[in-house]
C-alpha cells in the first residue's frame, strides 16, 4: 500500500481545510447577498442592508484569522 509522509499529509489537510472554509464562507455570503437580494439596497431597508455588510466584514475578519491560525502552525 502507498504510504504518504505525515508532513505532506498534514500540508494537504491544511490546503483542503482552507479551501473548504473559504468556499463555505463564499457560498453563504453569495447566497445571502445575491440569491436573497440582501446586498441590494432597493429590496430591503437600509438597516438590513447595513447589517449584511457588517456581517460580511466581520465574517471576513474571522475567516482571515482562522486561516492565519491554520497556516501559522
Amino acid at each position: 500500500m502507498f504510504g504518504m509522509d505525515p508532513e505532506v499529509a498534514r500540508y494537504f489537510r491544511k490546503i483542503l481545510r482552507s479551501l473548504f472554509v473559504f468556499l463555505m464562507w463564499l457560498f453563504i455570503n453569495i447566497t445571502a447577498g445575491i440569491y436573497f437580494k440582501i446586498a441590494y439596497s432597493k429590496d430591503y431597508s437600509s438597516f438590513i442592508h447595513i447589517l449584511f455588510f457588517v456581517w460580511l466584514v466581520l465574517s471576513l475578519v474571522l475567516l482571515l484569522w482562522y486561516l492565519y491560525k491554520i497556516w501559522s502552525k
